[in-house]
C-alpha cells in the first residue's frame, strides 16, 4: 500500500535520491525546497498524486502554509523526514559571522520545529505515523571547523529523544544518521576527499527500504543507514 511521505529539501543530494527512490519503489511524496527551478523540474517529471512547492523550512509561515496545502489534498503524512539541512564553511568557531551560525541553526534546528509543529498534530489525531529527523555522525561525535553543524544535529538527537516521550503510542520519532555520503554539502568539508564515499543514489538503495522498515517500535532511537 502507498505510504504518504512528507519529505523537506528535495531539490538535491540525500533528498533528491530519497524522492527518486521512494517514488520507484510506489510511495506518494509531498517534498519542498528552496530551488524555485528544481522544484519546477520535480513537478514536470512528477506530477499528481505527488506535490512538490518551494518553501522554506526555516520560515514557520510557509511551512504552515505548504501543510495546509497538503492536507487540502491527503489526510496526516505515514512518514515525516525531515532531510533539509545546510552547513558551514569549515572554519573555526570564533571565525564563523553570526549570519553563518544563525542560517545554519534556522534550516537544521528550527526548520525541524517547524514542519514537527505543522505536521505532527494530524499525525497524531489519526494515531499513527513515524517522524524521522535526519541526525549525523556529527550528531553523536565532533570534527573541528564544523561546530554550527555539530551543534544543530547534536540538538536534533536530544530533540528527537524528548519528541519520543511526548508522543502517543502509534508514533515514533527516530534521529537517523545517514552515513558519509558524497554531496555537495560532504564535498564543502572534505574537498576532493568525499569522492572517496557513496553517491547519493547509491546511499538511497538501502537507505528507502531502511527508511520504510520504521514503526512505532522504533521510537525515540537513534539508528543509522547500513549500506
Amino acid at each position: 500500500m502507498a505510504k504518504h511521505i512528507v519529505l523537506t529539501g528535495v531539490t538535491q543530494g540525500l533528498g533528491r535520491a530519497l524522492t527518486d527512490g521512494l517514488i520507484e519503489a510506489g510511495h506518494v511524496i509531498f517534498g519542498c525546497g528552496r530551488s524555485a527551478e528544481a522544484i519546477a523540474q520535480l513537478e514536470q517529471q512528477y506530477p499528481q498524486p505527488h506535490h512538490f512547492e518551494v518553501v522554506d523550512v526555516a520560515q514557520a509561515p510557509e511551512v504552515i502554509a505548504w501543510a495546509s496545502t497538503i492536507f487540502e489534498q491527503s489526510e496526516a503524512p505515514d512518514l515525516l523526514v525531515n532531510n533539509a539541512g545546510v552547513v558551514n564553511a569549515p572554519a573555526p568557531l570564533w571565525e564563523i559571522s553570526d549570519a553563518t551560525f544563525t542560517q545554519v541553526t534556522d534550516v537544521n534546528l528550527r526548520g525541524v520545529a517547524n514542519t514537527i509543529r505543522s505536521f505532527v498534530p494530524a499525525m497524531i489525531d489519526r494515531g499513527q505515523g513515524v517522524i524521522v529527523n535526519f541526525s549525523s555522525g556529527w550528531g553523536r561525535s565532533t570534527s573541528p571547523d564544523v561546530a554550527p553543524y555539530c551543534a544543530t544535529k547534536w540538538a536534533i538527537e536530544g530533540l528527537t529523544q524528548a519528541l519520543a516521550q511526548e508522543l502517543p503510542t502509534g508514533l515514533a520519532a527516530v534521529a537517523l544518521n545517514p552515513g558519509i555520503i558524497n554531496t555537495e554539502m560532504l564535498q564543502t568539508c572534505f574537498g576532493d576527499h568525499a569522492a572517496a564515499y557513496p553517491t547519493a543514489d547509491q546511499w538511497s538503495r538501502a537507505a528507502v527500504p531502511f527508511i520504510l522498515r520504521l514503526t512505532a517500535q522504533q521510537n525515540g532511537q537513534s539508528l543509522t543507514v547500513s549500506h
